[in-house]
């Protein structure tokens, strides 16, 4: 069986800061990259864990936002590597302020990349591992046994119900027209 062309996926990226206008900042620097941005969640008080406080001082906040075109899920290592390199370029004191985690959503996950190993995680290119953080099934999003605890929480579940809504309905755009081809 010949290898098939991946399905495209939404790029998605979940967004903590500390500075409003760092943060800003790097929307613009995403979405210059990305393309427009065309979800941006409602706020999460990242109090879960202070592991980020010293870094970045708080309080921390985080929210998830996505960009208009899919995207080839192979991209995700290069994807991540220039969002580490626009937290670099945001650092105050040698500090971030701005912590960029991007990832993909298919039909059936939400796919985080990182650059730290673990076990569970797959390595992709560049030092780079992809962690399926989430899956999709009957409705609603179900956490990984190794899922970071606040995706474990499911305070995240209706974003991510909202995001694969405009998925699902880009998809569908995209498939008709290539059938229209």
């Amino acid at each position: 069986m010949e290898a098939a062309a991946p399905t495209p996926v939404k790029l998605i990226c979940g967004v903590l800061y500390s500075d409003e206008a760092l943060c800003e900042e790097a929307l613009g620097l995403l979405a210059e990259r990305y393309g427009r941005i065309d979800y941006r969640s409602a706020l999460f008080p990242f109090t879960i864990t202070d592991y980020y406080s010293a870094e970045m001082g708080a309080p921390v906040q985080r929210f998830f936002c996505t960009f208009e075109p899919l995207i080839d899920p192979g991209k995700l290592a290069g994807i991540k590597i220039a969002c580490n390199e626009m937290e670099a370029k945001l650092t105050v004191d040698g500090g971030r302020r701005v912590n960029l985690d991007p990832g993909y959503m298919d039909y059936d996950k939400v796919v985080l990349a990182s650059a730290k190993y673990k076990p569970h995680k797959i390595y992709l290119d560049l030092g780079i591992y992809a962690d399926a953080t989430l899956h999709y099934e009957k409705g609603h999003y179900h956490p990984a046994p190794c899922a970071f605890p606040d995706f474990k929480s499911g305070e995240y579940n209706e974003t991510f119900l909202a995001i694969r809504a405009r998925y699902k309905g880009q998809l569908r755009k995209l498939l008709a027209g290539r059938i229209r081809e």
